[in-house]
């Protein structure tokens, strides 16, 4: 969006909050004066990209940030026990509050607003190894599409192509099974849910081609290992795939991010 057209609608933004004031949906900090979008400005600037060594597969973060000193091509221990069916997985920035609650609302509270600015994300980390002659959005089951009406990786992934300047193809990779949700399930019942989940309906876009997969966020990798398996079986040459962010383990956590979270954070201030 031009700049000016950017002043405009910010704006209309505080004029409107004049009359009809919101708040910050990750701190709850009013919005009167602040001209950003559905996050105050120090929330999303506060959203900041994974930093660090990670595993050259899957993109886990290692916890010692000497992890692949000697090897820079170092995979972690599960991509090394069971090599995942995708050539590499990049994911951006680490899925906690706000960027966590910024997810949350536009999934599940239909605040379609989010998808440019959490697409904005995506593409201000964008790794510039990353390239591909096809975008590909993970996709929901037809139930789960009519009951939320529309799939937020698409959004996103719209967006992500237009900027790469690449085609999305959201029609050929198909969810034929209506999954329980991955985040309620343990890894093993994840393994199992998955299985014969999704099938091609057209390979012509795939044969032979770099594909892309987007997806908002990275859990256990399961999804997107079941994907890449799929695209691969319809002639694939290549499968990556990119997260906007990845739940991570307490211990990855840097300590500031914490401190900044606690109940305690404002003592000694």
């Amino acid at each position: 969006m031009p700049p000016r057209l950017c002043d405009v609608f910010s704006w209309c933004r505080l004029a409107l909050r004049a009359i009809l004031p919101v708040d910050c949906l990750s701190c709850a900090q009013p919005l009167a004066l602040d001209t950003s979008a559905y996050l105050c400005r120090a929330c999303w600037d506060s959203i900041t990209p994974f930093a660090g060594p990670r595993c050259a597969q899957c993109g886990q973060p290692f916890v010692s940030r000497t992890a692949d000193w000697w090897l820079p091509g170092h995979r972690c221990q599960p991509c090394l026990n069971r090599p995942p069916a995708y050539d590499r997985a990049w994911t951006l920035y680490p899925y906690m509050p706000p960027l966590q609650d910024g997810i949350c609302a536009l999934k599940y509270r239909n605040v379609y607003g989010l998808a440019a600015p959490l697409a904005a994300l995506m593409i201000r980390a964008l790794p510039q190894e990353i390239d591909a002659d096809v975008l590909v959005p993970v996709p929901l089951h037809s139930s789960r599409l009519r009951t939320r009406e529309f799939n937020q990786s698409l959004l996103i992934a719209d967006r992500l192509g237009r900027h790469m300047n690449r085609p999305v193809s959201s029609i050929d990779l198909i969810r034929v099974a209506a999954t329980e949700p991955q985040t309620s399930l343990t890894r093993p019942q994840r393994l199992r849910n998955l299985r014969r989940a999704f099938v091609v309906g057209n390979a012509e876009p795939f044969v032979g081609r770099r594909v892309l997969l987007i997806d908002d966020v990275f859990t256990t990798g399961t999804t997107l290992n079941e994907c890449a398996k799929t695209l691969r079986t319809a002639g694939a040459a290549s499968v990556w795939a990119l997260t906007l962010a990845r739940t991570i383990d307490s211990s990855l956590v840097p300590d500031r991010l914490v401190a900044a979270r606690a109940p305690f954070a404002h003592i000694g201030r």
